[in-house]
Order: C-alpha cells, then sequence, then structure tokens
C-alpha cells in the first residue's frame, strides 16, 4: 500500500514538475502543440473528405444497382470505315432475346422501353413522369426497393396485365397523403392498378428513378410504344450484367456481336455502338481513389515529418537546457529512471495532448460539414479511425524518442558533471 502511494506519489511531483517545465516556456510550448495539432486536424480533414468521396459514389453505385451495362441506340457506316455513310439503327425486342439466350457471358438482361409523354391522372391528382415498361427480371440488375405492394411477376408479363409499380415521389405527387396500393390511375386514358410502391432512391431530386412508374414490357408495347418508329418491336436501350464481374468485357463483346449481326455491321467498329459500362466507370473510379490516397498519402507523410521535427526540436532544446537541472536533481538523489519517467511523460503529454486537440477540432469541422447538403456523390466528412491512430501514435513515438535520448545521455553523467553542463 505504502508503495503504490509512494509511486502515485512521484508521478504527480513528475505532472508537476512537467507542467511547471512547460508554463515556463509557455510560448515555445504553445506554438509546437498549436503545430502539432494543426498538422493532425488537417491530415484528418483531408483524409475524412476523401472518405465522404469515396463513401459517397459507393452508395450512388449501389443505389443505382450492381455490374449494369447499358446499349443503346447507335449509327453505324453503310460503306465500311466512312463515316459519312452512317444511318441509325434502333435495338430490337429481338436484339434482347438473342443476347439473353445465345450469349453466356451474360446472366441477365431486360428490355426497357421509355417514354415522357404518358400522362398519369389519380382521381386526387396528375404527373407528368417517365412511364417504362420492363419485364419482371429488371429488379434484378438495377436497384429498386420496394415499400409497399409487391414488384411486377411473370404473370403480369404474360397476362399482359395493366398494372404499375410507382417510384416514390410519383406515388406523392399522384396521392397525396393518401393510400395508393389497390387505386387505380389512368395513363393517357388507360387505366391500370397501383400494385407497388418505391421507397425513395438517391439524395435531392436528380434521381430520376423516383418519378417513374413501371408497367410490364409488353403492356407497354401495346399501348405506349415508340413514336414515330416503323419498327413495332423498337426498345429505347437493352440492360444487362455480366455473368462475373471479371468477365465483363468478354460479356460486351457478345453484346456487340449479337446486335453487329441483327443489324449488319462490324462488331469490331466502336463508332457504330452507344453503350456505357458501369463496371469500367467503377475501375476508373477506383483509380481516382488510389491516385488520391497517394496523394493524401504524401501529404500526411509530410505533415507527420514536420510534427515530428516540431516535437523531436523542442524535446532536443529543452533537455539540453536542463542538463543542469538534471545534474542538482542527480545530486539530491533522483534516479536514472526518474529523470528518464519525467522526460518520457513529457514527451507523451505534449504530443498526445496535442493530437486529441486536433482530432477534436477535425471531428467537430466534419460534423459541421455534415449538416450541409453537399453536391451529389459527397457524403460528409468522416474521421477515419486508423489514420488518426496512426498520426497520434507516430507524432508521440518522435516526441518520446526525441525526450529520451539526450535525456539519456544526461541522465548517465555523474552529477559534478551535469552541473558543469551550460
Amino acid at each position: 500500500m505504502n508503495s503504490m502511494f509512494t509511486l502515485m506519489r512521484l508521478v504527480a511531483d513528475i505532472f508537476s514538475q512537467i507542467l511547471r517545465t512547460l508554463w515556463a516556456h509557455k510560448l515555445r510550448s504553445f506554438l509546437t502543440m498549436f503545430g502539432i495539432a494543426w498538422g493532425i486536424g488537417s491530415l484528418l480533414l483531408l483524409v475524412g473528405l476523401g472518405e465522404g468521396f469515396r463513401s459517397g459514389n459507393k452508395r450512388e453505385m449501389a443505389e443505382f444497382g450492381k455490374d449494369i451495362m447499358f446499349v443503346f441506340p447507335g449509327r453505324a457506316p453503310v460503306v465500311q470505315g466512312s463515316l459519312r455513310s452512317a444511318r441509325n439503327y434502333l435495338l430490337t425486342y429481338q436484339d434482347y432475346l438473342d443476347i439473353r439466350n445465345t450469349t453466356p457471358y451474360v446472366r441477365d438482361a431486360s428490355p426497357v422501353l421509355v417514354r415522357d409523354d404518358v400522362r398519369a391522372v389519380s382521381e386526387f391528382a396528375s404527373a407528368n413522369g417517365q412511364i417504362t415498361g420492363v419485364e419482371p427480371q429488371f429488379n434484378q440488375i438495377r436497384f429498386l426497393p420496394i415499400k409497399q405492394g409487391r414488384w411486377l411477376n411473370d404473370l403480369d408479363e404474360q397476362q399482359k396485365r395493366n398494372v404499375i409499380v410507382l417510384g416514390e415521389e410519383m406515388t406523392r405527387n399522384l396521392f397525396p397523403g393518401r393510400p395508393a396500393i389497390g387505386a387505380t390511375i389512368l395513363l393517357n386514358g388507360i387505366r391500370f392498378e397501383v400494385i407497388g410502391s418505391m421507397q425513395r432512391v438517391g439524395r435531392g431530386d436528380n434521381n430520376s428513378t423516383n418519378m417513374r412508374g413501371y408497367i410490364p414490357y409488353q403492356v407497354m408495347s401495346m399501348y405506349f410504344p415508340l413514336k414515330g418508329e416503323q419498327q413495332g418491336d423498337a426498345i429505347s436501350f437493352i440492360n444487362y450484367q455480366p455473368r462475373t464481374q471479371g468477365k465483363h468485357l468478354l460479356a460486351v463483346q457478345e453484346v456487340r456481336k449479337v446486335i453487329a449481326r441483327n443489324h449488319s455491321f462490324d462488331y469490331r467498329d466502336d463508332n457504330a455502338f452507344e453503350m456505357w459500362d458501369t463496371i469500367q466507370q467503377s475501375e476508373m473510379i477506383g483509380g481516382i481513389f488510389d491516385a488520391m490516397n497517394l496523394f493524401l498519402g504524401g501529404v500526411g507523410m509530410v505533415t507527420l515529418a514536420l510534427g515530428a521535427i516540431g516535437v523531436i526540436n523542442i524535446m532536443l532544446v529543452s533537455v539540453s537546457e536542463r542538463t543542469h537541472e538534471i545534474g542538482l536533481r542527480k545530486a539530491v538523489g533522483a534516479t536514472n529512471g526518474s529523470i528518464l519517467l519525467q522526460f518520457f511523460l513529457e514527451g507523451i503529454l505534449l504530443t498526445l495532448v496535442s493530437g486529441l486537440v486536433g482530432m477534436g477540432l477535425a471531428t467537430a469541422l466534419m460534423a459541421a460539414l455534415g449538416t450541409v447538403q453537399g453536391p451529389e456523390g459527397f457524403d460528409p466528412p468522416k474521421l477515419v479511425p486508423m489514420t488518426a491512430a496512426l498520426a497520434i501514435g507516430s507524432l508521440t513515438l518522435a516526441g518520446v524518442a526525441a525526450g529520451l535520448y539526450p535525456a539519456r545521455k544526461a541522465a548517465i553523467l555523474q552529477p559534478v558533471d551535469a552541473l558543469r553542463q551550460e
């Protein structure tokens, strides 16, 4: 019990001595601590902004769907290699069937038929949205979370039922404050039963999924085909997924071959295709993130190096100035261990407190930024605990090492030799 009390008293005396020393050189201590806090805070804020961008982009891609590929109508040259002879071609339902049935690297596909000029009317209100005809598997390709009711099924498609699933905003516009499931709406005067409504997708008002209504493809093709088109089975575009993410380029090549064969042009002609490969886009964005990580890592290394130099400088100066004090303390009975313990704790206190202050300021600023609506694709900045621990730990280690090295050299001096030091 007495030994524990003695140890606690020793530690209290050491902390008291440390605080007196820091106060005696308060300007130097403040500037050093400010530099450490500023460096740590800036590093954590930079990394937090990068993490917000990363998570926001990942969230947006997840809300769009996974491994989605698009193929749109395009322009194919009549004469090989001659862009002036290019003709427009439309995708057809047969293109979709061939893609789904003859391409082993395509896991799933759906035709998409879109009209923007169909007027939707309920007994409460009217709304202009985007009416989209799809097959039931479409919700396995795209992210379409159901809030109430159900999604389209195979019987809806086979029996050509007049049923519709509404996006969140279209539901709210047509049925303000009222239940939508089981109700009836008119699409250009044709009666449809609402069988489902979707959750809101994305942030803000820029996601058009919320303003769409989905009906069976065969019903869409019968009532609302593409306007002005001679081909009765023309579609707006095709969504498909590769069998595996790593095989998406093979899936793209298969799809190109099918479309080129059906529309009589060379599948190797890149100018003849209008496609969007979200997997390739994700890989490109991943490259941007890798470059960002390298940049932030470089900034972090410079920040930590500057902070470490500042800590090392103040500890070296502090120990050098106090060699006389160390000799005096040894002359009155202080041990080498107690002297080293003081400088060890002083280094930890200086760096750890400064680092925690910087982390606290960065966290507060990130929390304040989190209350501001950022641009699409950006989440609020987030504190990355691993980065914070690494930065504070590195500076603390540098401060302790910088204090212990000269303190040990001074502690092993004989008291008379230490007292002679100026």
